[in-house]
C-alpha cells in the first residue's frame, strides 16, 4: 500500500471514529430515553406512550436518589401502586422500581441492586404465579445494570455512551432535537417510578380499559410458565439476602381480576398455584423465625374488587378498578398499601389476607368456596373467559 493510500485511509478512519464519538456525545447529551437522569429538567419532557428502556433509568434513578422506600415488580405494580404517599411512610421517599414485562428473576436483580445503591427501609414486592418463573421476562434487566461491585456510575457512564452508538437512539435524539418527538405522556422518573395514569389512556393504547384487551390478557394469564421451582428458591435466597441487610419485606399477591385466577383453574393449574401459596407462607415463616420483618398478603381471589363486572357484561368502556383484566389502577393501589400499612382510607373488608402457615388453608379453602359462587352468579364471565382460553393467541 502506497503512501496516499495509507494517508486517505488514516483519514477515514479519523472522521469515522469522530463522526462515532460526536453521535454518542449528543446521544449521551439529548438523553432520548432519560438512561442517567433524576432530579434535572430533562425528566419532564414529554414522551411517546411506549417508555423505551425503562430499566436503563429506573435503576440509575433509584441509585441517585436512594429512596426508604422502594416497590418491586412488573406492570401491574409499576401501573397500580401509588407513589405520592410520604405520608404513609413517615415522610420518607418513596420510589417505584417496579419494570413491567419483569420475570421474578428479573424482579429479583431489581430488588437486589436497590438494595445495593440505596439505604432501603421498606420493600414492596408485588409478586404473581404466572410471572414466578426464571425463564419468562421482557424487561431487559441487562447484567451490567444491576451488577454489583465498585464504581456503579462510572460503569453505567460507559454503558449509556455505548448505547448511545444505535440507530434508534440516534433517530429519536434527531427528533427531540427537531421538535417532531410524539411525546404525549410524562416519564414514570418523574412520578417517582410510577407509570403516568394518562399515558395509559392515551389514544395510541387504544387497547387498554376496553373489552378488547381482556381476550389477550386473560390468555396471557393463563399461559404462564410459573410458578416454578427454581423460581421459589431463587427468591428464597433473595428474601434472605434481603433481611439480612435489614430490610422490611411486605410481599404481595397482585390483585388481577377475578377471571385471571379462574383462568388457572380452567387451564389445571389450581393446584400448582394453592401449592405456590403454601410454599410462599412457609418461606415467610421461616424468615421470621430468624428475625426478619417479612409479611405475606394475598389480594386476588373472588372479592368485591376483583370481581368487578366485565365490560363484555356492563357495556361499559371503562372499569373502576381495572384498566383490564391483568392491570389494577392506583385506586387499588392506595387499598393495597392501606391494608400493609394502615391509613386513612381503609380498605374493603375482605380485600386482602395474610397468609401464614396457620392461616394458609383456611384461606384456600374460602377461596375455592368463593370461585363456586362466581361460577354460579358471574355464568356469563366464566361461559366468556372458557370460550376465550380455546381462542389462537394472538401474536405479539
Amino acid at each position: 500500500m502506497d503512501t496516499n493510500a495509507r494517508r486517505y485511509l488514516a483519514i477515514f478512519f479519523a472522521c469515522a471514529l469522530a463522526a462515532l464519538v460526536l453521535i454518542s456525545a449528543v446521544n449521551y447529551r439529548v438523553d432520548p430515553y432519560l438512561l442517567h437522569q433524576w432530579d434535572t429538567p430533562l425528566v419532564q419532557r414529554l414522551r411517546p406512550t411506549y417508555e423505551k428502556l425503562a430499566v436503563w433509568g429506573k435503576t440509575y434513578a433509584v441509585a441517585r436518589y436512594r429512596p426508604a422506600i422502594v416497590y418491586i415488580g412488573n406492570s401491574r405494580t409499576e401501573m397500580g401502586l401509588p407513589t405520592k404517599v410520604r405520608a404513609l411512610f413517615d415522610g420518607k421517599s418513596v420510589f417505584n422500581s417496579a419494570v413491567s414485562g419483569a420475570s421474578i428473576g428479573e424482579a429479583i436483580h431489581l430488588a437486589e441492586h436497590a438494595a445495593r445503591v440505596s439505604h432501603v427501609d421498606t420493600m414492596v414486592w408485588g409478586i404473581d404465579a404466572p410471572s414466578f418463573s426464571l425463564e419468562l421476562g421482557s424487561a431487559g434487566v441487562e447484567p451490567g445494570l444491576t451488577a454489583g461491585g465498585p464504581a456503579f456510575f462510572a460503569r453505567r457512564a460507559l454503558l449509556n455512551i455505548k448505547r448511545g452508538l444505535t440507530v434508534d437512539m440516534t433517530q429519536d435524539s434527531w427528533r427531540i432535537l427537531s421538535g417532531t418527538y410524539d411525546g404525549v405522556c410524562l416519564s414514570s422518573l418523574a412520578l417517582d417510578g410510577q407509570r403516568d395514569q394518562g399515558c395509559i389512556t392515551a389514544r395510541n393504547h387504544g387497547w387498554v380499559g376496553t373489552a378488547r384487551a381482556f381476550t389477550p390478557r386473560l390468555q396471557e394469564f393463563g399461559d404462564g410458565l410459573g410458578p416454578t421451582a427454581p423460581a421459589l428458591r431463587a427468591f428464597d435466597a433473595s428474601v434472605g439476602t434481603l433481611c439480612r441487610g435489614g430490610t422490611r419485606l411486605r410481599l404481595y399477591i397482585n390483585p388481577t381480576h377475578a377471571l385471571t385466577l379462574d383462568a388457572l383453574y380452567w387451564r389445571g393449574k389450581w393446584a400448582a398455584m394453592e401449592q405456590w401459596q403454601r410454599d410462599l407462607a412457609q418461606l415467610a415463616q421461616r424468615h421470621r423465625s430468624e428475625g426478619c420483618d417479612v409479611r405475606l398478603y394475598d389480594f386476588s381471589g373472588f372479592n368485591s374488587i376483583t370481581s368487578e363486572p366485565i365490560p363484555q357484561v356492563t357495556g361499559v368502556r371503562e372499569m373502576r378498578y381495572y384498566w383490564e383484566a391483568s392491570h389494577y389502577r392506583d385506586n387499588v393501589g392506595h387499598f393495597i398499601l392501606a391494608r400493609l400499612f394502615g391509613g386513612e382510607l381503609p380498605p374493603p373488608a375482605d380485600f386482602g389476607v395474610e397468609l401464614t402457615e396457620s392461616s394458609i388453608a383456611a384461606h384456600q379453602a374460602a377461596t375455592r368456596a368463593a370461585r363456586e359462587r362466581y361460577h354460579a352468579q358471574h355464568a356469563e364471565e366464566t361461559a366468556y373467559l372458557r370460550h376465550v382460553l380455546t381462542l389462537p393467541r394472538e401474536p405479539k
